[in-house]
C-alpha cells in the first residue's frame, strides 16, 4: 500500500470498476477497509450476544449497510452480522454487489434509495446497527433518516467528510457547534474514531474524511421531552440565524419581552446566542415556551 492510500494495483482495479455517478468515493484501500472494519466490530457486541424479549431470545446483530457499492465493506461486516441488509441505489453497482455477496447467506441486497426506502418496514421490530460510506452531499438527510429510528438503532458507523464530523461532535460555545450538532447529540453520542486521508478512496475526494460512531442513546434519554418533533422544531428556530441573539430568533414564536423574561428566568443573558447553550438548557426553554 502507498503511504496513506491505495496501492498502484488497487487504483488500476478501481479505475475500471468504480465509475463515480452518485457522488460516491469508494474505499479502494484494502488496508483502510480492514482498519475501519476492526474499529466498527470492536465497538459492537460479539456475534453470540443475544437479548431477551417476551418471546424468548433474539439475536442482536442485524446490520444495515447504506450505499454498499461493490461490496467492498459488505463481506467484512458480514463476519459480525447475523443478518446484513445491503442497500444500494446505483444499478451499475448492483450486479457487482450481488456477485460479491452471492456466497454470503446472511446478506440481503436491496436496490433502493436510503432516503426513500421505508426503514421501519425493512427492519421490522428488531434493533439494528448501521454502517455507511456516505456521499458527502447527502450526509445530513441520511443521518436524520437513521436517527428517526432512534428507538431501535443501537449504533451507526459512518464514513463522512471530516468537517461534518467536527460539526456533529462540536460542543456548545465552539466554532462548529450548531443545529446539526445539537440534533445529533440529542439522539446519540457522536465520536470520531478515525481520520481517513483522501488517498484511501477512489476517486480521492478533495477533503479529508472520518469514521464517526453514533452511540445511542444520546441526551434525549435524560431529558423530559414528550414530543421530539415539536422540540426539534423549537431547536431549529433557536438556531435559525447564526449571528442573531437567541431572543431575536425566538421572536417568531413569542413577543420579544416574553422571550427576554424566559431567558432571564433561567439565568441566560438576553444577548446570548443559541451556539452557547447545551441541550438541557434548550429543553428547559422549550418547556417554558410550551407553557406560555
Amino acid at each position: 500500500m502507498s503511504v496513506g492510500g491505495a496501492s498502484g494495483r488497487e487504483l488500476l482495479h478501481w479505475r475500471d470498476v468504480a465509475p463515480q455517478r452518485l457522488g460516491q468515493h469508494f474505499l479502494a484501500s484494502a488496508a483502510w477497509r480492514e482498519r475501519i472494519a476492526r474499529l466498527v466490530l470492536r465497538a459492537t457486541p460479539s456475534d453470540g450476544e443475544i437479548s431477551a424479549n417476551e418471546g424468548g431470545s433474539e439475536r442482536r446483530d442485524l446490520w444495515i449497510e447504506i450505499g454498499a457499492g461493490h461490496g467492498e465493506m459488505t463481506s467484512l461486516l458480514a463476519r459480525q452480522a447475523g443478518r446484513l441488509i445491503a442497500i444500494e441505489l446505483d444499478p451499475h453497482l448492483l450486479s457487482r454487489l450481488r456477485e460479491q455477496t452471492a456466497r454470503l447467506p446472511n446478506v440481503e441486497v436491496i436496490a433502493a434509495d436510503v432516503l426513500a426506502v421505508d426503514l421501519a418496514a425493512l427492519i421490522g421490530p428488531q434493533r439494528f446497527r448501521a454502517y455507511g460510506n456516505l456521499p458527502y452531499y447527502i450526509t445530513s438527510p441520511i443521518v436524520q433518516r437513521l436517527l428517526a429510528q432512534a428507538d431501535r438503532l443501537e449504533a451507526a458507523f459512518l464514513v463522512i467528510q471530516l468537517e461534518v464530523a467536527a460539526r456533529m461532535t462540536a460542543r456548545p460555545g465552539s466554532r462548529d457547534y450548531g443545529y446539526f450538532s445539537a440534533f445529533t447529540q440529542f439522539y446519540s453520542k457522536p465520536e470520531i474514531l478515525l481520520r481517513i486521508p483522501p488517498g484511501a478512496f477512489q476517486p480521492p475526494p478533495e477533503v479529508s474524511s472520518a469514521l464517526v460512531a453514533l452511540h445511542l442513546p444520546g441526551e434525549r434519554s435524560q431529558l423530559d421531552i414528550i414530543d421530539d418533533a415539536r422540540f426539534l422544531k423549537f431547536l431549529k428556530v433557536c438556531f435559525a440565524q447564526k449571528r442573531k441573539t437567541l431572543r431575536n430568533n425566538l421572536r417568531s414564536l413569542m413577543p420579544q419581552e416574553q422571550a427576554t423574561a424566559i431567558l432571564r428566568g433561567y439565568g441566560i443573558a438576553p444577548n446570548a446566542r443559541a451556539e452557547e447553550l447545551g441541550l438541557a438548557q434548550f429543553a428547559r426553554l422549550f418547556a417554558a415556551a410550551e407553557r406560555s
